[in-house]
């Protein structure tokens, strides 16, 4: 329980008046002995405890009418997270509210969102506060703090509204100490407002502890309220473009794509996608496996060299996910590079040649001595059939993955201690009898992931005779029966680095049919386009301070848009720039609780789960101190009042035995 008028609970001595009152009266009258009254004293003995009962009664509902009207006067709140003992009313509340994709899932049986919930329960709390307390709203695209006088407004205010940005707990409770120290703030209150989603929240982020610390070293009490918007919320898909090219198929320009389809719940069932190409738009449908898939479209678009698309899915729990934009151009075609000083090097450059709109462009070859002569600037995917890279041209090769690019390793067959991001070659194993067979592979996604038509890569077919042992920690996207990696995957930065452990020689696996390893090699090269991409793709709320101070404009509306928060098309000038969300915003995790409480551990923290608990954020319950304190009153007038006789005395007292005495 808290009260907005805090100060009137000073007068609670005040209960004690009845007692001083009851002493006082005491006090006024002196004993006197008097004969006859030994007869009344006797005559009345048997009646005394039930007297001082019935006096103490009176007493305790004289008290308690006193307490009523004290607590009455002092407006208490209860409910919800609001509900601290004599917390008072605090000189300044801030209000931290979630304004990520994640909010905007609608909570099942309303049509509320859960930022809209949330706005509604913040809006009655803090109404109670705004004579009381400096009221200051932090939102989580802007994190700049502002005042608000009324908090009615507050639902109707631009910062508060719905956004495709994803959100950073760390960060805006820092802004809120920022803020509290150069206000020099007295005795604060944060309330936080969000769904726990846990890349939201970063709980294993290392700025937590500092945090804390931060917040208990001020001379001045901060109370945290954390009002978790997890309520249930019908079943929720989200889609994101995670790989894009553009390529030529049998002289036919095409735009591929793989795109990732996540669900809140397991469904397998085909998922219907309005596709958006250049402002016209027709249905296709994706078949769903689970509740993770990855898509893999083509989509014809002539002898179109460039242009802009969008993906929508069909409306569920969350309308804000649905949705993911893309553009598509031959301004920086794909291609790959070769390293190698064999005869496979026809092979190689077979396998990471390139066909765009202006034909085919062939993989350049290059031994690895001549490595540190290359230009990357145009390559997409490097093939690396030689030692492992040190020195120098490790580092160029570790600045061309963290900028989008692919690189692939084969083995040489020499075991050393060589590592290229941890990851190297142990000893080669040749089989002796029966030959090594693939037994498990990633079918949904990666460069071994099922055709466009749903087809598998007859990896189960292929047959390994000499394989080497991949050595490190990384992510196996392809197994052998006894658990040794096919292929291996690390990734860096905006890229991906991948260790394959046989070759496509005869003496080494039938790898040189080229049913796995072409499919393989141009995906690879496809994905690597993206290092070119990052010039015109971006994120809500991380679109550059450069790009900020541009005249942007949708091309599909037409109209000027807010880049830090509306996803979409734009263009100025020449210049694209593709605005999605950000991609963890469509990770449908959440913190657990005690994780929660455990990350304020040392600060006076309230979890208010709405999930679990459908009460208001707080109530006044003036009214029924009130009613207590009637109902003492009128205990009391029960209590004293006067004893009438119902009969009338019929006869007259005799005089007294004769040995009475007076």
């Amino acid at each position: 329980m808290s009260f907005i008028q805090e100060n009137i609970l000073f007068g609670l001595p005040l209960i004690l008046l009845p007692v001083i009152i009851h002493l006082i009266n005491r006090m006024r009258h002196k004993p006197r002995k008097w004969a006859a009254m030994q007869f009344l004293f006797a005559a009345t003995r048997s009646s005394t405890s039930h007297s001082k009962i019935k006096n103490w009664l009176i007493l305790a509902m004289r008290i308690l009418a006193v307490l009523m009207l004290l607590l009455f006067l002092s407006r208490p709140l209860v409910g919800g997270w609001m509900g601290w003992a004599f917390g008072g009313a605090p000189d300044v509340i801030m209000l931290l509210v979630d304004r990520s994709a994640s909010m905007e899932s609608r909570i099942t049986g309303t049509n509320k969102s859960r930022r809209e919930y949330a706005l509604e329960m913040i809006v009655g709390a803090a109404e109670k506060f705004e004579d009381k307390s400096h009221i200051v709203l932090l939102d989580s695209v802007t994190r700049k703090p502002q005042d608000i006088a009324t908090a009615s407004s507050i639902p109707e205010l631009p910062d508060t509204q719905p956004s495709d940005t994803a959100a950073d707990i760390p960060a805006m409770l820092q802004s809120a100490f920022d803020w509290l120290i150069d206000n020099q703030a007295g005795t604060a209150e944060i309330w936080i407002a969000s769904d726990l989603q846990t890349t939201n929240w970063l709980p294993d982020d290392s700025r937590w502890k500092a945090l804390i610390e931060s917040f208990s070293s001020l001379k001045q009490e901060v109370r945290i309220r954390l009002l978790a918007t997890t309520q249930e919320s019908p079943m929720n898909a989200s889609i994101s473009v995670s790989e894009l090219a553009r390529m030529q198929s049998n002289e036919i320009g095409e735009v591929r794509i793989a795109v990732d389809i996540k669900r809140t719940k397991m469904n397998n069932d085909i998922e219907p996608i309005k596709q958006t190409i250049n402002g016209i738009t027709t249905e296709i449908e994706a078949k769903v496996n689970g509740q993770n898939t990855r898509w893999r479209h083509r989509i014809e678009i002539g002898d179109q060299s460039g242009g802009w698309g969008k993906l929508e899915l069909a409306a569920d729990g969350n309308p804000q996910d649905n949705i993911t934009y893309y553009r598509y151009s031959d301004d920086h075609p794909m291609e790959g590079l070769v390293i190698t000083e064999n005869k496979l090097s026809s092979l190689w450059q077979a396998a990471a040649s390139a066909v765009n709109r202006y034909g085919r462009k062939t993989a350049k070859l290059l031994a690895p001595s001549e490595f540190s002569k290359s230009d990357l600037r145009d390559v997409t995917l490097v093939v690396w059939h030689a030692p492992l890279p040190e020195g120098n041209a490790a580092s160029v090769l570790r600045e061309f993955i963290n900028e989008g690019g692919r690189l692939v390793f084969f083995p040489d067959g020499e075991s050393n201690t060589v590592r290229f991001i941890g990851l190297g070659w142990g000893e080669k194993q040749v089989a002796e009898k029966d030959p090594f067979k693939i037994g498990r592979w990633d079918e949904d996604q990666g460069p071994l992931a099922n055709t466009d038509e749903g087809l598998l890569l007859p990896l189960n077919q292929l047959t390994v005779r000499q394989r080497q042992q991949v050595i490190g920690q990384a992510a196996v996207l392809a197994a052998f029966n006894d658990g040794q990696a096919f292929l291996a995957r690390q990734t860096i930065g905006q890229g991906e680095v991948y260790f394959c452990s046989t070759l496509p020689l005869l003496t080494w696996s039938d790898l040189g049919d080229g049913l796995v390893l072409v499919p393989m090699i141009q995906r690879l090269l496809a994905a690597g386009s993206s290092r070119f991409q990052r010039n015109f793709i971006s994120e809500t709320g991380r679109v550059s301070a450069g790009d900020m101070q541009l005249e942007w404009t949708s091309v599909e509306t037409g109209l000027r848009g807010n880049l830090q928060t509306e996803a979409g098309v734009y263009k100025s000038g020449d210049r694209w720039l593709v605005v999605n969300r950000p991609a963890n915003e469509n990770n449908f995790e959440r913190v657990e609780d005690e994780l929660v409480a455990a990350l304020f551990s040392g600060l006076t923290f309230r979890l208010f789960q709405a999930e679990r608990e459908n009460t208001s954020l707080q109530s006044e319950i003036w009214d029924k101190f009130l009613i207590l304190m009637l109902i003492a009153l009128l205990v009391e007038a029960w209590l004293i009042r006067p004893k009438f006789n119902l009969e009338s005395d019929k006869t007259t007292p005799g005089p007294l035995p004769a040995n009475s005495t007076s």
